[in-house]
């Protein structure tokens, strides 16, 4: 517990980046609570560890009063006098009382907390690592299946993918390898708790950002994303630059680009919509891969908006289940009534027919 001791420390401070002082302050803390379980929990002491020498004493810490209640904490003024002449009523007495064996117990005591220490920084550290990957991705291997939960080894930690983060059909198997969206990182007594998603939308946004170089260079932006994980994905990108297209980048040379994005999403569909200022061509590029004949603005306040498209592009501008068309909206930020050309051509001959007044109020006018 003397040089060799202080010279650990040190190393274990450069090794770690763990405080040599605040370790030393650490290790008298539990020392004192060693030596009160081992000579009686009443005492009351001080530890002192030479900051030079390594040197361990202890010293029992006596208030200087009139008449001794208890010898334990107290100490007579006459008898305070014999150690010290200026000693006063009030003063505290300090007293050595290192136990010869108090060697052994100090160097298990040390030990311990040091172990302790080095896994409290060691827990900082991956938390520091992990929560500066927040809204981030990162490449993991499914480890096991617990009930509904997913882990995933990321190497130095585990992260959790919970049931509400997992894309509905999607099956994953002991050894799978994966991108995972990082969702939230949070410190605990056992480490950081990692939770991930392969449900988030930024998901699909981070993996083009990763695919595509125009991106990374920011002469592609990437200005929304709608996702309905396991189904389909619609992602608006605006190109800075005039000579670049932006869905050409985003698709890449024989498709590779979105491809390597679809293969990740394990076949997720996915739409590259060219973003625009004027919300009646963002909304008709919004509802590809329909074909749109004309976009009215009907409340531009509200967002409302109403679309004509060819007769045989109706079940496909609506898509499965309303699919296309949610998405579409979701992108947007626009309420989209869609009408075929013959209902919406039916509907105007009908509203723009003259009628005796009588009926006016039959057909919604007045």
């Amino acid at each position: 517990m003397k040089g060799k001791f202080l010279q650990a420390l040190k190393d274990l401070e450069k090794e770690k980046g763990l405080d040599m002082e605040i370790l030393l302050q650490a290790i008298e803390a539990a020392l004192i609570s060693a030596y009160r379980k081992r000579f009686g929990s009443s005492q009351n002491v001080r530890v002192e560890i030479n900051r030079e020498t390594g040197e361990i004493k202890v010293y029992s810490l006596k208030k200087v009063v009139e008449k001794v209640t208890d010898p334990r904490l107290e100490i007579s003024l006459e008898e305070a006098r014999k150690l010290n002449a200026n000693y006063e009523l009030g003063d505290m007495v300090e007293e050595e009382v290192t136990p010869r064996d108090f060697g052994r117990i100090a160097a298990q005591t040390a030990k311990q907390v040091v172990m302790q220490r080095i896994r409290e920084a060691e827990r900082d550290l991956l938390y520091e690592e992990y929560v500066s990957k927040e809204n981030d991705i990162v490449t993991g291997t499914v480890q096991r299946v617990e009930g509904k939960n997913v882990f995933v080894d990321l190497g130095k930690a585990e992260g959790i993918l919970p049931p509400t983060e997992q894309v509905p059909g999607e099956t994953y198997r002991q050894g799978d390898r994966l991108k995972f969206y990082v969702v939230e990182v949070r410190k605990t007594s056992r480490g950081p708790l990692i939770k991930l998603s392969r449900t988030h939308p930024s998901l699909v946004k981070r993996l083009f950002e990763l695919e595509v170089p125009e991106i990374q260079e920011g002469i592609v932006e990437i200005k929304g994303v709608a996702r309905e994980p396991g189904g389909r994905t619609k992602i608006a990108v605006h190109s800075r630059e005039e000579k670049v297209d932006p869905v050409g980048a985003c698709v890449g040379p024989k498709g590779t680009r979105v491809q390597a994005v679809v293969q990740e999403l394990r076949g997720e569909k996915v739409d590259i919509i060219k973003w625009s200022e004027d919300p009646a061509v963002f909304v008709a590029n919004a509802l590809s891969p329909a074909r749109v004949l004309d976009v009215e603005i009907l409340d531009e306040e509200n967002k409302v908006s109403r679309i004509i498209v060819p007769d045989n592009q109706l079940s496909l501008a609506i898509g499965r289940e309303g699919q296309n068309a949610r998405l579409a909206a979701k992108l947007t930020g626009w309420k989209i009534d869609i009408k075929c050309e013959s209902e919406a051509e039916g509907w105007e001959r009908w509203w723009n027919t003259e009628v005796p007044a009588s009926k006016a109020d039959s057909r919604g006018e007045g």
